[in-house]
């Protein structure tokens, strides 16, 4: 949409190039160590504090300053209605391709936005959790579309936004585990009252396709009062992801309990066979045919280069 927008001399999106968007942190204070980002960081992610202080600072400020305007909304409202104040959570959704870096990037991100005074309780929560387990995905034929839209739940998913964004004193989710690959079972992740929640996910921004959906009214991005996209060129992702197969064949591959225990006495060649297969099989697909079409849904658009770091910036105009 905004490429169109674009050849006709209008754009829903400002654009701002990486020193642009960096002099937009003003004074915002840089609250995270180098020891504070090794934790934080996932496979393959080398994010410097650098990168914190020029991409990560400014978009916290910026988030900052529209918790701060919905939170006063709601008080507004309460007023009028004359009731209590009932705080309801800032819902950041986080979208983009596998081995983009949206884990990494939300756990920095949680991070800092926990560090400012007047929303403390940030929770991270991942749509892995509402993946169908495994036995129902082979029941159903979609073991090889694991992280395509028909693989998740979608009306727990949805019940679970809808009781999060109702101020529900606790609302609970499912667990998935990468190293089993499947949902854990009697395992649940609890969220009580929080003042932030980041929703990451492949598929957050998705809309319904038709007739797969029809009974299914309202979108997870309803629930949503920003978006963010993590954007690369797919060449880049591609590269990532054989990258971090390899480290994986290297690591986690290697406990007996992984779900991919086979592939690690793989030589590095065929590791990286298989890995070319499955993106092109599979995760690259997924991205072309459902993810990337729903990246100018978001509010806020992050480019990456090569060595990923963000070098452009994309801002939707309120």
């Amino acid at each position: 949409m905004a490429e169109r927008c674009a050849d006709h001399g209008f754009s829903p999106y400002e654009t701002f190039s990486r020193e642009e968007w960096a002099r937009l942190r003003a004074a915002t204070p840089l609250t995270l160590t180098d020891e504070d980002l090794r934790t934080l960081r996932g496979i393959n992610e080398e994010v410097s504090l650098e990168e914190v202080i020029d991409i990560y600072l400014p978009l916290s400020r910026l988030l900052n300053l529209y918790v701060g305007a919905a939170q006063g909304l709601h008080q507004v409202t309460d007023t009028f209605l004359g009731r209590p104040a009932h705080p309801v959570p800032y819902i950041i959704g986080i979208a983009g391709s596998v081995a983009v870096g949206k884990s990494t990037f939300a756990r920095i991100l949680r991070a800092l936005l926990a560090r400012w005074p007047n929303h403390p309780r940030v929770d991270l929560v991942t749509t892995d959790g509402f993946l169908y387990p495994n036995q129902v995905l082979e029941e159903r034929g979609l073991m090889n579309r694991k992280g395509f839209p028909e693989s998740y739940d979608l009306r727990r998913l949805m019940r679970f936004m809808a009781e999060l964004k109702s101020g529900a004193e606790e609302v609970r989710a499912p667990v998935y585990s990468h190293l089993i690959y499947d949902i854990v079972p009697g395992e649940e992740l609890v969220v009580h009252r929080p003042d932030i929640v980041l929703l990451e996910g492949l598929n957050v921004l998705q809309t319904p396709d038709g007739a797969r959906r029809r009974s299914i009214r309202a979108f997870v991005s309803d629930y949503f009062d920003f978006s963010i996209y993590l954007d690369a060129e797919e060449e880049h992702i591609e590269q990532w992801y054989v990258e971090r197969f390899l480290t994986l064949r290297d690591t986690a591959f290697r406990d007996p309990r992984s779900y991919f225990r086979r592939y690690a006495d793989l030589s590095t060649a065929e590791a990286i066979t298989i890995a070319r297969r499955i993106w092109a099989e599979i995760n690259g697909i997924n991205l072309r045919e459902n993810i990337r079409p729903t990246r100018d849904r978001a509010w806020l658009v992050l480019r990456k280069a090569r060595d990923h770091s963000v070098q452009e910036v994309r801002l939707r105009k309120v």
